[in-house]
């Protein structure tokens, strides 16, 4: 009995898109939608107005990027990244509304929203808080359709996406540190973005063929990834996110949305 050769990995690339506001303009989202394969829109609560959503998602559908609603806490102020205390029956209508607004746009643009991804302190308080994990995963519910997840491998948001049926996706971060028990390490702690390019091409083809990373401390850990995020806001990710397809593609890793 032989066996065959073992079938090429397949990963995703994911970039936060539409982070702007009015004339202020912070992610270069037609360079980006030239590159990645699935696109975090920013659903207007962080960042993004109605023109920059449906600006976003006519690109991305002319470009066959898959439409992701970026949800997050109401926070422009705080881009997000705020940790704030918003009761569940609130958080989940926030959350509806979010992927509502954006599902209009995408229509237009003749696409439709394809998962979705908590934005910033969202995301990081729902690796561990299963209320308002939960309180997403009903937002999510509520907007109708059997959306995919795409979060953290092992978080509560997870375990509460697989409970009410909804599929899961695993994403990581080429460009965030991570700590020994594979979470990211906070961004007000040193060195959590790693923005030495070759370091975070190094860390993407090792996530995407090898499945680990070396955490901040050192530590080889296990990383279950369909989905790798390269972060929008930061200088040069549209060169940075081009090299790393590029260096994805050579060494052997098919680039496809998961959705």
């Amino acid at each position: 009995m032989t066996g065959g050769a073992a079938p090429p990995p397949v990963i995703d690339l994911n970039a936060d898109l539409g982070e702007g506001f009015g004339r202020w303009q912070l992610t270069d989202d037609e360079a980006l939608l030239s590159v990645v394969t699935s696109a975090n829109v920013a659903c207007g609560f962080h960042a993004g107005d109605p023109a920059t959503m449906r600006r976003v998602c006519e690109l991305a559908a002319e470009r066959g990027v898959v439409i992701g609603a970026q949800v997050s806490y109401r926070d422009l102020a705080g881009f997000g990244r705020r940790t704030m205390e918003v009761p569940p029956d609130e958080l989940s209508a926030e959350i509806t509304y979010q992927i509502g607004a954006l599902e209009i746009f995408a229509r237009a643009a003749g696409a439709r929203v394809g998962y979705v991804k908590p934005h910033g302190a969202l995301y990081n308080r729902c690796v561990h808080d299963g209320e308002q994990a939960g309180a997403v995963i009903d937002g999510i519910l509520a907007a109708g359709g059997g959306l995919p997840v795409l979060g953290l491998p092992g978080s509560r948001l997870h375990e509460a996406a697989r409970r009410a049926g909804l599929p899961v996706v695993g994403e990581a971060f080429a460009d965030r540190a991570y700590t020994d028990e594979g979470t990211l390490v906070p961004r007000r702690e040193p060195d959590a973005v790693i923005h030495d390019a070759d370091a975070v091409v190094k860390r993407a083809l090792g996530m995407a063929r090898d499945h680990t990373v070396t955490s901040r401390d050192g530590r080889r850990i296990g990383i279950t990834a369909r989905s790798l995020c390269l972060h929008g806001d930061t200088p040069g990710a549209a060169d940075l996110a081009r090299r790393v397809r590029s260096e994805l593609a050579a060494a052997g890793v098919h680039l496809r949305s998961f959705a």
